[in-house]
């Protein structure tokens, strides 16, 4: 799935690194991806996503199967 959040979607924005004399370059500013197993218990399972910190928080306080449902993935496939 390359560098995007399998939940969220978040992956990386094209912007501009601006110097102290205001030279602007292009840079690419990425997502903070990690691997996370996380325990499906519909499933009875394990699952192991890249998901952004911010998709991890959000995580904790929804729940995978409803998280999963909003995003529209199926987590048998994963």
């Amino acid at each position: 799935m390359g560098k995007q959040c399998q939940l969220t979607g978040k992956k990386a924005n094209n912007a501009f690194a601006v110097s102290h004399s205001h030279r602007r370059t292009k840079k690419l500013q990425e997502a903070n991806l990690q691997w996370k197993r996380v325990w499906w218990s519909q499933g009875k399972r394990w699952v192991r996503l890249k998901l952004s910190t911010k998709a991890i928080k959000t995580l904790e306080k929804k729940g995978l199967a409803a998280f999963a449902k909003e995003a529209g993935i199926n987590l048998n496939q994963v």
